[in-house]
């Protein structure tokens, strides 16, 4: 049996700052991350916080020590609040766009196949999909969930590739359980439905 080829975590995440933060090379990004949503989580969920009250007292907070560190500044003679240039890149918009393209186009391209081929297994996967998500959405609200997902991304992939070599072999068994058994489904649903070509040719 022939190994499957092992998988860069770090590269298939884009082999930058996020990747570091994810797997945890960068733990300063990693535990700031952590506390930040943690922290965030339970001011909005726990402690009952407004979050545009949150915004905007963060901001007028920012605005107060901006103004009083550039005003002791000029009376001190030390140097102004280091604050970088605040604005995005034509390169950021255009990669950007980009994304944005390839997953609308990928959406299209999925209504497509179920409109015009009639593709009924790709429906039923979206369907599927989406009800799988509308009842994760009926058991948490949309802050504990994005707080979820937050605390997965920072333990399922470097879980993942510390152990991938166990957990290829457990999917592969899995997969060799269930493709066999989806296999058959689909061929008795195709049998089932009648064949659309052959009546647009009797049609003809």
């Amino acid at each position: 049996m022939v190994e499957p080829q092992r998988i860069s975590v770090h590269h298939a995440l884009g082999s930058g700052l996020v990747a570091d933060v994810l797997l945890w090379k960068n733990w300063r990004g990693g535990v700031t991350l952590l506390i930040s949503a943690t922290t965030l989580w339970y001011l909005f969920e726990r402690a009952g916080y407004n979050f545009l009250s949150f915004v905007a007292n963060v901001i007028l907070l920012l605005v107060v020590i901006l103004f009083l560190w550039a005003k002791a500044a000029n009376l001190l003679n030390r140097p102004l609040p280091p604050l970088p240039d605040l604005e995005i890149s034509e390169k950021t918009i255009a990669k950007l766009s980009d994304v944005l393209q390839i997953w609308l186009n990928r959406a299209l391209s999925v209504a497509h196949d179920i409109a015009i081929n009639r593709n009924l297994f790709l429906c039923a996967e979206v369907v599927g999909v989406l009800l799988t998500i509308s009842y994760i959405g009926s058991l948490f609200n949309f802050l504990t969930l994005i707080y979820i997902c937050v605390l997965l991304s920072l333990s399922l992939p470097v879980a993942y590739d510390k152990y991938q070599d166990l957990i290829d072999e457990k999917i592969h068994v899995v997969h060799g359980i269930i493709h066999p058994q989806y296999q058959k489904i689909r061929r008795i649903v195709l049998s089932i439905i009648p064949n659309r070509s052959s009546k647009e040719k009797k049609a003809q």
